[in-house]
This record gives C-alpha cells, sequence and structure tokens, in this order.
C-alpha cells in the first residue's frame, strides 16, 4: 500500500466467505482497527508508544493458511500446530454439534472403529448416549450383526437388554456360581434360557439362601417365583413409570415382557440408583440410538446388508482399506437403488481423485485414512497411503463442495489430534486404539507386569483375517495360499469406561476450540477455510519442546 492508501496490511481479512460472514461479526480485539492512515494512526498513538503496539498498530501477517500449510509435502498431525485466537466465551458455550453424513446429524464429532476389539453393541450403545456413534464391525455373522443392531435400538437407559437369563432346569448350584462371578442373584428363567423366550419365573438369593449345600442340585422350577405371582412391565413402560412400579411393590427387579409374556428387558433397583441421563445422546426421529455397520463390497455382503436393513441400521460403512474400486463403487449404486434412505459413507480414500468417484457415485460421507492407525502397516508393506493431516485437508477440501462430510481415521492417538483433525476440515473422527481399552470394547482385561491391559488388532492383522469380514477388507480370497498382513495385534492400557472417557475428550475439544477462537465445529471449518485459522509447523525440537520434557520422573494423568 501507498503512503495515502486508506487500507493498512491485513486489512483484507475482513474479506472472507459470505456465510462465514452471516453467521458471526469478525471478534473485532483480535485484527486492527479499520481505515486510518498510517500517518493519523501515528498522530492518534500516545507519546513513546510509537515502538509498541497499539489500538491502532499494525499487526503483521503471522503463520500460515491451512491452503498454505499443506501446498507440499505430507504432514501427520505433529507436524504442526495451530496458531492461538482471541476468546470472548467460556468452553462450556462451545457447540460440537456436527454433521456425519448428508442427513445424520451427531452431538460430538466421535465415532468408534468397526474393528473386532473396539466395537460391538456395548460401545455402540455407550457412544450413542455420549452423543457420538459406533460403528458395528462385520468380522462376524450377518445375523450376529444384525443382533447388535436390534440391541442398540431397542436400548432404553436404565434398561439391561442383555441380562442373565437361565432355564428352568438350571440348578441351584449354577445359580450360586453365577452369584459368585457376577455379584447378582437375581435371574429371570425362561423356557429358552435367553432373552425373547417365555418368562416362567424368577429366583432371587431368598429363593435358594435358605438351601443347603446338599441340596444344591435342585433345579431352579422348584424354588423360583412363578410368573403368575411375579410383577411384571411392558414395552411401553418409561423408566421413571418402572422405578415407580419397583418402588411400590418394593421389589428390586422388574421383568420388561411383551404381549406374548416373552422376556424384554431387565430392570434392576440398583441400575436405577446409577442411572444417568444423556441429554446430549445421538438418537433417531423415532427416539432410538443411532447406530452404524460396516460391511464389505462382495455380493455375498448384500444378504447382510438386507439383514441390518430390517434391523434399523442408520448408517452403513462400506469397510475397504481401498475404497476407490469398482467394487465399492458398484456397492453404493446397489445400495441407493434398493435403499435410497439408508445413508453410505464410503472410503477409506486419502485424494480427491478418490473422493470423486465415491462421491459421483451417490457416497453420503466419507472416512478418511490409510496406513495411519497405530495399529495398521499398510504404509510400511504396500509402500501406499499418505500422511493422515494432508490426507485430511485435501479430501475435506474437496468433498466441502459437494456438500459431504468427511470422518479423519486414523493416526489419533491424544484429544489435541482430534482438535486439529476437525480444524482440517473433519466433520468426524474415528478412534480405534484410543477407545480399545475401555470395559465398553470387548474382549477381557489381563495383566502384564502389572498393568491392566486388553488386547488390541488391526484389521489386517493375520489374526483378524482368519475370519472373512476383515480378509475382504484386504481383498484377500481365502484360496490365497500366502495372505499379506498390514495390520498387527497388540495390547493396550486400561481406561475405564466410555462414560468417563468421552467427556475427557469432549472437554480437551471444547477448550481447544475456544483457544482458537471459534465457538463451534462448523464456525471452526468456515474460519479455517476463510484464512482466518493460522497454521505454523513444527521441527522435531519443537515437538519435544510441546511435550514433557526436563524432569527426572513424572506422572501424566489425563482426568
Amino acid at each position: 500500500n501507498t503512503e495515502d492508501s486508506s487500507v493498512l496490511p491485513r486489512a483484507n481479512i475482513w474479506q472472507v466467505e459470505e456465510l462465514y460472514l452471516s453467521i458471526t461479526p469478525p471478534p473485532s480485539p483480535r485484527l486492527i482497527m479499520s481505515n486510518p492512515s498510517q500517518k493519523q494512526a501515528e498522530a492518534a498513538a500516545p507519546p513513546g508508544s510509537q515502538l509498541l503496539t497499539g489500538p491502532m498498530g499494525y499487526v503483521p501477517e503471522d503463520g500460515k493458511t491451512a491452503a498454505q500449510m499443506f501446498s507440499d509435502g505430507g504432514l501427520t498431525y505433529d507436524d504442526f500446530l495451530i496458531l492461538p485466537g482471541f476468546i470472548d466465551f467460556v468452553p462450556d458455550e462451545v457447540s460440537l454439534k456436527t454433521p456425519l453424513t448428508r442427513q445424520l446429524s451427531l452431538n460430538a464429532p466421535l465415532v468408534s472403529s468397526p474393528m473386532d476389539t473396539v466395537t460391538e453393541h456395548e460401545m455402540a450403545i455407550a457412544m450413542a448416549l455420549m452423543g457420538g456413534i459406533g460403528i458395528l464391525h462385520h468380522n462376524c455373522t450377518p445375523a450376529r450383526q444384525a443382533e447388535m443392531v436390534t440391541m442398540v435400538k431397542k436400548y432404553k437407559q436404565g434398561f439391561i437388554m442383555d441380562p442373565v437369563v437361565i432355564r428352568p432346569d438350571t440348578t441351584v448350584k449354577t445359580v450360586v456360581e453365577i452369584k459368585a462371578i457376577r455379584g447378582f442373584g437375581g435371574m429371570p428363567v425362561t423356557d429358552t434360557g435367553k432373552v425373547g423366550g417365555k418368562l416362567l419365573g424368577m429366583v432371587t438369593s431368598r429363593d435358594i439362601d435358605y438351601l443347603v449345600e446338599d441340596n444344591w442340585d435342585t433345579p431352579v422350577s422348584e424354588v423360583m417365583t412363578p410368573a403368575d405371582r411375579l410383577i411384571v412391565g411392558n414395552t411401553d413402560m418409561s423408566l421413571d413409570d418402572a422405578n415407580r412400579v419397583m418402588q411400590d411393590a418394593r421389589k428390586g427387579k422388574l421383568p420388561i415382557v411383551n404381549d406374548q409374556l416373552e422376556l424384554i428387558a431387565l430392570i434392576s433397583r440398583a441400575d436405577l440408583k446409577k442411572s444417568r441421563e444423556f441429554p446430549e445422546a445421538s438418537k433417531d426421529d423415532r427416539g432410538q440410538l443411532l447406530v452404524g455397520a460396516a460391511i464389505g463390497t462382495r455380493d455375498n455382503d448384500r444378504e447382510r446388508l438386507r439383514l441390518l436393513k430390517e434391523a434399523g441400521v442408520d448408517a452403513v460403512v462400506l469397510d475397504s482399506s481401498q475404497g476407490n474400486s469398482t467394487f465399492q463403487i458398484n456397492m453404493i449404486k446397489h445400495i441407493k437403488s434398493q435403499y435410497p434412505d439408508l445413508q453410505v459413507i464410503a472410503g477409506n480414500v486419502v485424494t480427491a481423485a478418490q473422493a470423486k468417484n465415491l462421491i459421483d457415485a451417490g457416497a453420503d460421507g466419507l472416512r478418511i485414512g490409510m496406513g495411519s492407525g497405530s495399529i495398521c502397516i499398510t504404509q510400511e508393506v504396500m509402500a501406499v497411503g499418505r500422511a493422515q493431516a494432508t490426507a485430511v485437508y485435501k479430501v475435506c477440501e474437496y468433498a466441502r463442495r459437494f456438500g459431504v462430510p468427511c470422518i479423519a481415521d486414523g493416526g489419533i492417538s491424544t484429544v489435541g489430534h482430534i482438535t486439529k483433525a476437525l480444524t482440517l476440515g473433519a466433520s468426524c473422527v474415528m478412534m480405534g486404539s484410543l477407545l480399545a481399552g475401555t470395559s465398553e470394547a470387548p474382549g477381557e482385561y489381563f495383566f502384564q507386569d502389572g498393568v491392566r491391559l486388553k488386547k488390541y488388532r488391526g484389521m489386517g492383522s493375520l489374526s483378524a483375517m482368519e475370519k472373512d469380514g476383515s480378509r475382504h477388507r484386504y481383498f484377500s480370497q481365502e484360496k490365497d495360499k500366502i495372505r499379506v498382513a498390514q495390520g498387527v495385534t497388540g495390547t493396550v492400557v486400561d481406561k475405564g469406561s466410555i462414560l468417563k472417557y468421552l467427556p475427557y475428550l469432549g472437554a480437551g475439544i471444547r477448550h481447544g476450540l475456544q483457544d482458537i477462537g471459534c465457538k463451534s465445529t462448523v464456525l471452526l471449518r468456515a474460519a479455517m477455510y476463510a484464512g482466518e485459522v493460522r497454521f505454523e509447523s513444527r521441527t522435531v525440537s519443537a515437538q519435544m519442546e510441546g511435550g514433557v520434557h526436563g524432569l527426572h520422573s513424572y506422572e501424566k494423568r489425563l482426568y
């Protein structure tokens, strides 16, 4: 600019996207005031302050835009930082509501990965209660996967959908053993010994405590309270209704049955005491929890798809390590022709060219990542993939032009990585190792060197590829004599319950957005594309400086 110019450097920062300007006025304290000439600014400055930044002082260009940062080379989340913005709100005011697909939205940008050591029905229920969504793995039979979808869709907070159920010929000794292991002795008795069987009665600790050990071979049918003497609830009953019934009847357990007296669920007084409200739960139009499921791209996956749709699945994820294939394109077209309202998340992709083919085929969402997971060795073995941060920015920048949300899948090891992925344009992040050690993840805990652990394996590992779902994900045929592993098997440390861990992640994301100066994930993406959010690369020494250093020893507790 010339000396007579009425526009100072950086004044064009206000020339942002019209959408962003229409949503929120720019926070004036972050930027210079508009339009005085340099001489006027100097005259207005107090004496002696010419060397300081006054209220109308010049603010130099700092950092890079996302387009500049990712113009060349492959970057991971640790290779850069986001420069801080201006804070005029508290973290509780930050909205994490975000789209998952064209038609589905979440109250938290968190998705659990469709891995057999991460997401089954317990994880999917917990994720949805906390505002995210779980994607059920398909390394199982189609019937089993559809059954897990049904369990999530029929879940009601406080209702035990998979209680321990016994048959009438079960012995008292077995009940005593279950009580010793599980810590409770009240169990419904059905003709099949499963949920869905006709309710015959209920056996509690009071029914068996008086029996001496010599009589433990007695079948429970002889000591149980028969169904005609039980107080039961129906499927239309709310949690409050059930609580009132149990309180009035002084009962510790309330079986829930349908019109045919078939057991549907169980309510426990102890669980009612521990029950919580989840106002941010992800639900569909009927008030049921949202749930997704992974499928392959083979012809026999079409039967799996039919069962999942009948069970009420909200979205399907086409699970492939390399999504840009004729198999996936044909599957997308099949789904859209047979079930046009079913949301399809396609992938995985890392380039705009890959994304284009899937968007053209009708994908409602994209999954980004190839070889960036902690247990994935695709980049090492196949020499194909892309650094995750670069992949997220490049694909999201292209997909946004068509209104297609993207999920950043892989490379997430801290809450800061989640914030970075969202800042680069991702609507959600998909997590595997971050959730694998929680109590809701499949598998049993075990101790090693005094540390409580759980097994965690990549779906490209040889052990996972023993089953069809994982094998087909990596284009491996059953007849292949030699299988090329693209993943490993390992262990992860116990992280406790999802119900405690996810609030920590949510709080971390909110604090991150506060530091950036954006009150929602929507505004965060808009500000990034407008050039308002600035980035800076990190050297190796800068990364070391940003972590814990200089201590003899320390304890790192995150929450």
